[in-house]
């Protein structure tokens, strides 16, 4: 079952989408606070965000913006905003849609299912041709999702670049420091907690399609990823 993401403060239009999404066979999750957005992100790991542009404290184009820096997950913005300036910043932001209000539900579903088919079905081409795979365990690199067993996760940017950066040498001990300059950029810090974090994270998600103990410490040298799921296909 795909998961929804929708960000909307309107309590009225949010109940009555999420409703509506659930005949589809969505799971709809709610924003539950608008200054955790991205906590919540990471939790839900949706397959596609529904964004309004008008929220407290930051506005959508911001929370676009920071949730390009960790997933390429499709994302469509809601508002009543209809100016064409709204719709060229909502895409130079990183969206993928824009949606005037009042919309019409059947639009909204229409456009998410052309979406969904897009980046995860049966034309996501790009996703089917590029990827790496280890005895059944495949890793997306352009849609950043981990596959297994016909279970898929979805990825945060810092879990994509450890995970492809350990099954690129697999068995082999990579240390603290490797792992930490892999994850590095120019836009965002990273520290020895950083990474820590994202290996739990990384582990807990690999263990939710089927693979536990594949992520090793190594004491005193740093990680490995070890085949443990090599007959479980």
């Amino acid at each position: 079952m795909k998961r929804i993401y929708l960000i909307e403060d309107d309590p009225k239009i949010a109940n009555l989408l999420k409703e509506y999404l659930e005949r589809y066979e969505y799971e709809v999750f709610l924003v539950e606070a608008f200054d955790t957005i991205m906590e919540e992100f990471q939790k839900i790991s949706p397959h596609l965000v529904l964004l309004d542009i008008n929220l407290p404290r930051f506005d959508g184009f911001y929370w676009c913006r920071q949730i390009r820096h960790v997933s390429n997950c499709p994302i469509i913005f809601l508002s009543a905003r209809d100016s064409g300036m709204d719709q060229v910043m909502a895409i130079e932001n990183g969206g993928d849609d824009y949606i005037t209000k009042p919309f019409d539900f059947d639009v909204v579903q229409a456009k998410i299912k052309s979406i969904m088919r897009r980046s995860y079905g049966e034309y996501a081409n790009t996703k089917q041709a590029d990827f790496i795979e280890i005895s059944g365990f495949h890793l997306y690199l352009t849609a950043m999702e981990a596959q297994f067993n016909e279970q898929t996760v979805l990825l945060t940017k810092n879990e994509f670049i450890l995970l492809k950066t350990l099954m690129e040498q697999l068995n082999q001990v990579l240390s603290r420091s490797n792992l930490l300059e892999a994850l590095w950029d120019d836009e965002t810090f990273v520290d020895d907690n950083t990474l820590s974090v994202n290996i739990t994270r990384l582990r807990k998600k690999l263990e939710d399609i089927g693979i536990p103990n594949s992520i090793q410490t190594v004491r005193g040298a740093g990680y490995k990823l070890v085949n443990t799921w090599s007959g479980l296909a």
